[in-house]
């Protein structure tokens, strides 16, 4: 098994206020310490691609970061997909849930949950 720790700089940023959530979710959830925040992409969705956000363990062929003091797992075949991204949360009337502002998304869905690079 070939996990790879990475020191250097994660290719996904995150704003406080996910920061904030994921931090409050690891605490409410009693999140082990042995897990951190998956991110990455799978086939589907109405454009293609779907992002995936949870909390999972450390793979063969993960990449791992730190953001803020939280552990992240990326497969290192996703980074092409989600090199630049921003992960907010959003708590309005409107909206409430994780968004991803992602630059290699050439197309997205209404729903935002979904895309095609």
């Amino acid at each position: 098994m070939s996990i790879e720790h990475t020191t250097g700089a994660a290719p996904v940023k995150m704003t406080e206020g996910a920061v904030t959530e994921l931090k409050k979710l690891i605490s409410q959830q009693e999140i082990s310490a042995d897990y951190g925040l998956r991110i990455g992409v799978e086939g589907g969705g109405c454009s293609g691609m779907n992002y995936i956000l949870g909390f999972d363990q450390k793979k063969d062929g993960d990449s791992e970061y730190e953001i803020e003091g939280l552990r992240v797992f990326m497969n290192k075949a996703h980074g092409m997909y989600l090199a630049g991204m921003e992960i907010d949360f959003k708590n309005g009337l409107d909206a409430r849930g994780f968004t991803f502002n992602n630059p290699n998304a050439t197309s997205t869905c209404g729903c935002g949950s979904s895309f095609s690079a």
